[in-house]
């Protein structure tokens, strides 16, 4: 029994949705993986073990730099650079020197024995080494105090001298003071006073002089920087490498340069490169369900993977070394703008933007150009009316030209650190600037084959649908010439809403077009086409719940018509939802009388739904209800509009009609105030124009304008001012003139004013 139970507990987790879910995820980043790694099969691998399998001759004149050499070279004219030295605080020196003077002459003021004032110098000079040791100390104790002080004069400005020269490290250790004082001693200095100023300077001097680490470093790099890469020609013809000869970095490069794979197949990669792929999935997948779960239906996420596993293959067939910039991420950005919506083509353009970046090994300007390009693209789809599909390629040129801006700003600021070629910035813009131009082709020549393979619909195939041309339309304007007009003002009323709330108003038009094309099963049986026909209204020879089934069967019949001419799905949600569950109020009321209340129930009389899911769809229950009741009544004026625009919106949301819709109170406060606006318009008053209009003009003596009328209406006008005096026997041909024009003049205004 247990082991029943868990049997069928592993046969529900793996029949679940979320079983199925998780394995799409899987088997989707493997295959990316796959994709990304199989570089290493693409081209012919020669390499084994460090150990060229083959004799390789090189098919064209390559030039490779010889980067060990190039970088032994730099790190011997770092090491030649000497010590950048900055000058320290000297204050403290000047001021030990003032201190021994202070000292000196406060000895000299003692009243104690000389062989005190002698012990007190010795702790404060040590002049152990000194061999005028004697004389210096007789010299500060017995000197006569102007002598003594024109000697610390003397002493401090040579000390000033010596500072300005710095005194480093290496001259302290090397014992190069005495030198350095009696070099840089003040002039008048007399032969007593010299021993005397070396002896007091050796007690005070410490080096001044302190290496900048800081500038010494940088004084190193540029030294580097200047280094011309040391460069290796191989010649066509010549050998890259010999069969079993190690293959060094010099010769890696001039494979790779050569177009040959030089990477080993390295298991720890293709699972670090796995790991990436599929965080990179997961934060995508996370970002739909948090902000845009429309999108994560199965037909949305099977584009998504085709754009990424294309543009991977084309990553990994080209050659090793051509520019990345002829990829087709421009064409990602457009597709999935236009397919998806823009704030999702960034994400999606920036994310795998990160996997070829790190799988492919490309340079980090990069994904710096293309996730700047996908911003870029991002607002410009967002401003396109999508009118015209010439739209899409002003869209790649503007991608090509900001992809050039954007990289030629890059390398300029290169230009300012290392030597980049002028061929290879030429080189890469050119293609940058037609990669856009070509993928905005491409993509206008794929959207519709995309938009059948995946069952989306975008802007550019609502507007085809919206031609009035289409055979369903043409149809309804022939079979049902009444529920065409009310499409047509339906779909005025809705774009107007949509676009006043911010929703679609493309996709609410065209899909206000096709609302009721289930009429066209039985359209004799619908109010608005019976007058045309000239027919008596069938439903007084039926019962009401017999009507009923007629009446609301028509969205049902328009889901079947719609499949057989294969609209899409997001149509087909308007001709489902445009009644949602609502009550076919006019035959359950004839049935309450005919059956009596007791005998009803409203569930037998309301439309089998689905409710409104979308604004666009419930915009368009509202206005095919107001546009149906405001037609209904002759002449309404403002205040019975409005009148009847408030009580439908608010029956449905009474009836819980709008629940499932994303609209809120503002938005309908929105649409009723638009509603208004556009049936007053509809609802213009026109002048009623005089039957004999030809007669008036004489009476009158009006003279018409000659852009209205041509030299020969005028010249029958003119006959007509002159019939009172014509001969009797002219009258019946002046009447038959006059009518003819009276004809005419009243098809023209009846045509055109």
């Amino acid at each position: 029994m247990i082991k029943n139970e868990y049997l069928d507990r592993l046969r529900e987790f793996f029949t679940s949705s979320k079983f199925v879910k998780i394995t799409y995820l899987l088997v989707f980043t493997i295959m990316i993986t796959t994709i990304v790694a199989s570089q290493n099969f693409f081209f012919q691998t020669i390499i084994e073990n460090g150990i060229s399998k083959k004799d390789i001759i090189a098919q064209k004149t390559l030039t490779v730099v010889d980067v060990k050499r190039t970088e032994q070279h730099k790190r011997e004219v770092a090491q030649k650079i000497e010590p950048i030295l900055v000058p320290a605080e000297d204050d403290f020196i000047k001021s030990n020197l003032e201190t021994i003077e202070n000292s000196v002459l406060q000895i000299r003021k003692k009243e104690s024995t000389e062989k005190e004032k002698i012990d007190e110098l010795n702790i404060l000079f040590d002049l152990s080494d000194n061999p005028k040791k004697n004389f210096i100390t007789d010299f500060l104790l017995h000197v006569d105090e102007p002598s003594l002080r024109e000697t610390f004069d003397k002493a401090s400005l040579s000390l000033v001298n010596i500072l300005q020269v710095g005194i480093t490290e290496q001259d302290y250790d090397k014992g190069n003071i005495t030198n350095l004082i009696q070099n840089n001693l003040v002039t008048n200095v007399s032969k007593r006073q010299v021993s005397v100023i070396t002896a007091l300077l050796e007690q005070v001097i410490v080096p001044n002089l302190v290496v900048d680490d800081a500038a010494t470093e940088i004084a190193k790099m540029n030294a580097q920087d200047s280094v011309k890469p040391y460069k290796v020609t191989f010649q066509k013809g010549e050998k890259i490498v010999f069969e079993g000869e190690p293959v060094t970095r010099l010769k890696r490069d001039a494979l790779r340069e050569a177009g040959y794979n030089v990477y080993e197949l390295n298991w720890q990669g293709i699972l670090s490169i796995y790991i990436l792929v599929l965080l990179v999935s997961l934060i995508f997948i996370a970002y739909l369900k948090v902000f845009e779960k429309n999108f994560l239906e199965p037909r949305y996420m099977a584009l998504t993977g085709m754009l990424v596993a294309l543009t991977c293959i084309t990553a990994v067939v080209l050659p090793t070394g051509f520019s990345p910039y002829i990829l087709p991420i421009p064409g990602v950005i457009i597709v999935s703008a236009i397919f998806l919506n823009p704030r999702i083509s960034y994400l999606l353009t920036t994310l795998l933007l990160v996997i070829l970046t790190v799988g492919m090994q490309y340079e980090a300007q990069f994904i710096i150009v293309f996730t700047i390009l996908s911003l870029i693209g991002m607002i410009t789809i967002s401003k396109i009316r999508y009118s015209r599909r010439f739209d899409l390629i002003k869209v790649g040129f503007n991608l090509g030209v900001a992809g050039v801006l954007i990289l030629l700003s890059l390398y300029f600021i290169d230009k300012c650190l290392i030597d980049v070629s002028n061929y290879m910035i030429l080189k890469n813009c050119i293609y940058i600037f037609i990669n856009g131009i070509l993928n905005s082709i491409v993509v206008l020549g794929a959207s519709p084959l995309l938009e059948s393979t995946f069952h989306i619909i975008t802007p550019y195939g609502l507007a085809e649908l919206g031609d009035h041309n289409q055979p369903l339309l043409k149809r309804l304007q022939m079979e049902a010439p009444g529920t065409y007009h009310h499409s047509l003002m339906v779909s005025t009323l809705c774009e107007a809403a949509a676009e006043a709330i911010g929703a679609n108003p493309i996709l609410a038009r065209v899909g206000a077009f096709y609302h009721d094309i289930g009429k066209l099963k039985r359209p004799l049986f619908f109010v608005e086409n019976q007058s045309y026909f000239s027919i008596e209204n069938p439903h007084n020879k039926l019962n009401p719940r017999l009507s009923k089934m007629v009446i609301t069967a028509h969205p049902k019949d328009g889901l079947e018509i719609a499949k057989k001419n294969g609209l899409p799905s997001v149509i087909c949600d308007f001709i489902m939802q445009h009644h949602g569950e609502g009550l076919a109020k006019y035959f359950y009321n004839q049935a309450v009388q005919e059956e009596g209340a007791e005998n009803v129930k409203e569930e037998q009389f309301r439309y089998t739904g689905p409710k409104p899911n979308t604004k666009e769809t419930a915009i368009l229950m509202l206005a095919d209800a107001v546009e149906s009741a405001v037609r209904a009544m002759k002449g309404a004026t403002t205040d019975e509009i409005e009148g009847i625009i408030d009580k439908i919106i608010v029956e449905r949301l009474n009836d819980g009609q709008l629940a499932d819709s994303p609209l809120t109170i503002k938005d309908l406060k929105i649409i009723a105030t638009t509603f208004s606006r556009i049936l007053r318009g509809m609802q213009h008053n026109r002048i009623k124009y005089q039957e004999n209009i030809a007669e008036e003009f004489a009476k009158n003596k009006i003279e018409l304008p000659n852009k209205i009328l041509d030299a020969d209406l005028e010249k029958k006008i003119k006959e007509l001012e002159n019939s009172q005096n014509m001969p009797a026997k002219e009258t019946d041909k002046t009447e038959n003139i006059q009518n003819n024009h009276n004809d005419g003049w009243t098809n023209f205004d009846n045509k055109d004013l």
